[in-house]
């Protein structure tokens, strides 16, 4: 795909964007709208050009042939990518310092555990880990049997940003303040690197959220932010589901600000604190 061609999303013939949207349901469970050949030309149009392919219906004769071992997973990153910054949705994190943390370190010798679901390129579990970290801080005696941080994403291209905790330009400094940057990160000239003492609680794993996940085990809270809006209502419910699963008794799970998932579960009750909502197991 030419990238002029590409970016006007005119190209794509009904049928081939149909067909490219049930590869993409099929994949990884993302729903695209009927009007979104623009997203998608514009997601694809670099990793076309690299390999040589012109146009939607040559790409998807080259995923439905599985010449390429690697195209899919390219594919799927390509269209899974989103930015995230640290502290995205602060009140998430203060209500997670003020109320969720203490109640739980309310448990002696309790082993504290923590999924990031999507965790995209790493922001948002090493938030978890730095706003654990400044709670231990004031509360030394918490979390003695340990903190897991589990952070999972259906894309390898993330997940190895993630790992590596190496941040330049804009995503190295929005939304840390100078405490942070001082405490939890190294000066890597125009880059921060994550302190390896912060690195440790967080392990990064490969999950797409439409298959099982029960090898993961249960977790006190579930991170899953602006992630379900790309679900299929089918699909939004039968991974509530699977939380519902996830979660010890009384367990947290966070949404986007803007979700909600009263329509697809009854097993949570509304929780308000410090402006930020998150959603308790019944």
């Amino acid at each position: 795909m030419m990238e002029g061609r590409a970016a006007e999303g005119q190209h794509f013939a009904p049928r081939d964007y149909q067909a490219f949207q049930q590869f993409l349901e099929q994949a990884c469970g993302i729903v695209l709208g009927s009007d979104k050949e623009y997203l998608v030309a514009s997601r694809l149009s670099g990793l076309m050009q690299e390999r040589g392919l012109v146009g939607m219906g040559e790409l998807l004769q080259q995923l439905e042939s599985g010449a390429s071992a690697n195209l899919k997973a390219a594919v799927i990153d390509a269209m899974t990518t989103n930015e995230t910054f640290w502290f995205r949705d602060k009140p998430h994190f203060q209500m997670l310092e003020h109320k969720i943390l203490p109640e739980i370190a309310a448990t002696p010798g309790h082993r504290l555990r923590i999924w990031s679901a999507a965790c995209s390129s790493g922001q948002e579990p090493y938030s978890i880990s730095m706003t654990v970290e400044e709670f231990k801080q004031i509360n030394p005696t918490s979390f003695t049997g340990g903190v897991d941080i589990m952070a999972t994403d259906i894309s390898r291209t993330m997940l190895e940003t993630a790992r590596k905790g190496v941040y330049c330009g804009f995503s190295a400094a929005r939304g840390l303040d100078d405490q942070q940057r001082n405490s939890f990160f190294e000066d890597k000239g125009q880059c921060l690197g994550v302190r390896d003492e912060l690195k440790c609680h967080v392990a990064f794993r490969e999950l797409n959220l439409t298959r099982g996940y029960g090898t993961l085990g249960r977790f006190d809270i579930i991170f899953c932010r602006n992630v379900l809006i790309y679900f299929s209502p089918e699909q939004k419910k039968a991974i509530l589901e699977r939380f519902t699963s996830s979660l010890n008794p009384g367990g947290y799970l966070f949404l986007g600000s803007t979700e909600s998932l009263s329509a697809y579960s009854d097993q949570f009750e509304m929780v308000k604190e410090q402006g930020g909502i998150a959603y308790r197991l019944r």
